[in-house]
C-alpha cells in the first residue's frame, strides 16, 4: 500500500477524452445522502480515471474523497483530472482488499460512503500494450498493477492442465475449458505463449463454430478467466466487501457495480446477509446482536438504461447493488492484506472496463 497524497497540479486534465462512468448519476443519488455532513468521507475503492469520484466531489462540496487503485497509471490520470479538488482528495496505490489497513492508516475510525466499480477499467482495456483486449494483438500481461505479480503468459505457460481447466471453467464459465487446455498444452510445448494474437487464433480453431456464432467472440471467456486469475479478483473482493461494510458508520452507504455473475453473487450474498436478522424466527424478542445491520437500497440488481448502454456498450453487463448501514455491530480488527504473490492464486473474478 502506498499513499500518494493529494491530486496533482490544480486544474490538470488527462490527455485522453473523459469517459462517463457507468450509472454515474444513480450512484451519486444513492450515496449523496450519506455525504451531506461537512467532512464526510467517501472511499472509491476502484478509482479508475476518477469519473465517479469527480461526480461525488461536485455533488458533495464538503465531502472528503479517498481514491484507491492498484493501477498507478490510473492514479496519475485521476490525480490530473481531479486536481482542482486536491484539498479534499487522497490517492492510495493499493489493492482494495487492503481496505481495513488503508482506512486505519489514514486515521479513520469509520467512513460514510464507499463505491466499488469492479472489473477492468476503460483505461486498461484501451491501452493496447496491457493485453486485456482480445481484439488487439499485444503482450499477454493483464496485470492491473504492472509492478508486481504473474502475467497471463505465465499462467498459460506454467500452470498444470487440471488447474488451467479449473480457471477457465470457474472464472470464465467456459464450456470448452478442457478442450482449450489441451490445445494450450500442445502449443506451449512447441513455443511459449507471449502474445494475445496467438491465443485468439488458438481459441478460434478450438471452439466449435456454432458456439462462436451464438456466444460472441471466442476469446471473451478465456481472457476474462486469465485476468481474474492474474489479479486474484474474486479473492480480493471477498476480503474487501465485508471490510468496507464494517467500516461504514451508521447511516453510511455502499454501492457496488458488478459485471460478472461471480462477483455479483458475492455482493448479493453479503448484502442480503447483512439485511437479514440472524435470530431464530421463534424468539419473542430479537437480540440486538442478531438484528439486521444493513438496509437494501436497490431492489435486486439495477441495470443501466437502454440509452446508456447505447452510448457505452461496455455498460451492458453492469449490475448495481447498494445498501445503508442502519445499526452498529462488531467490527473486525484491521489487518494487513497478504502479499501480491500470496493473493494471486485464489478465487478471483470480474469483467470491468467501465471505470471512468
Amino acid at each position: 500500500m502506498t499513499t500518494t497524497g493529494t491530486a496533482g497540479a490544480e486544474g490538470g486534465e488527462p490527455a485522453a477524452p473523459r469517459h462517463v462512468p457507468v450509472l454515474r448519476d444513480r450512484v451519486v443519488e444513492l450515496l449523496r445522502p450519506a455525504l451531506i455532513a461537512p467532512g464526510a468521507v467517501y472511499v472509491d475503492g476502484t478509482l479508475g480515471m476518477g469519473g465517479h469520484a469527480e461526480a461525488i466531489l461536485q455533488a458533495c462540496p464538503t465531502a472528503r474523497v479517498v481514491g484507491i487503485d492498484r493501477d498507478q497509471d490510473a492514479l496519475d490520470l485521476a490525480g490530473a483530472r481531479l486536481g482542482r479538488y486536491a484539498d479534499r482528495l487522497t490517492l492510495v496505490h493499493a489493492v482494495y482488499d487492503e481496505f481495513s489497513s488503508i482506512i486505519a492508516s489514514l486515521g479513520l475510525a469509520t467512513i460514510d460512503a464507499a463505491l466499488f466499480d469492479l472489473g477492468v477499467s476503460s483505461l486498461q482495456l484501451d491501452e493496447q500494450d496491457r493485453g486485456f483486449a482480445y481484439r488487439v494483438d499485444a503482450p499477454l500481461d493483464m496485470r492491473m498493477d504492472q509492478s508486481a505479480g504473474i502475467t497471463a503468459a505465465d499462467v498459460l505457460n506454467s500452470y498444470e492442465p487440471r488447474e488451467l481447466t479449473r480457471i477457465l471453467r470457474d472464472y470464465g464459465e467456459e464450456r470448452f475449458a478442457r478442450k482449450i487446455t489441451g490445445a494450450v498444452v500442445r502449443e506451449r510445448e512447441k513455443e511459449p505463449f507471449t502474445t494475445s494474437g496467438r491465443l485468439v487464433e488458438l481459441l478460434r480453431s478450438t471452439i466449435p463454430q456454432a458456439s462462436q456464432r451464438s456466444g460472441g467472440h471466442p476469446g471473451k471467456r478465456t481472457f476474462q478467466a486469465l485476468r481474474i486469475e492474474v489479479n486474484a479478483e474474486l479473492a480480493a473482493w471477498e476480503d474487501a466487501l465485508p471490510a468496507a461494510v464494517d467500516a461504514l458508520a451508521v447511516g453510511g452507504r455502499i454501492a457496488v457495480l458488478s459485471y460478472h455473475s461471480l462477483e455479483d453473487r458475492i455482493t448479493k450474498r453479503a448484502l442480503a446477509s447483512g439485511s437479514t436478522s440472524s435470530a431464530p424466527p421463534d424468539l419473542p424478542v430479537e437480540p440486538a446482536e442478531h438484528a439486521a445491520y444493513l438496509r437494501l437500497l436497490t431492489r435486486g440488481a439495477e441495470e443501466p438504461p437502454e440509452a446508456e448502454v447505447a452510448a457505452n456498450p461496455r455498460a451492458a453487463s453492469a449490475r448495481l447493488r447498494a445498501a445503508e448501514r442502519v445499526a452498529a455491530g462488531p467490527r473486525r480488527s484491521p489487518r494487513a492484506a497478504p502479499p501480491a504473490r500470496a493473493r494471486r492464486s485464489s478465487s478471483a473474478a470480474r469483467t470491468k472496463g467501465r471505470r471512468g
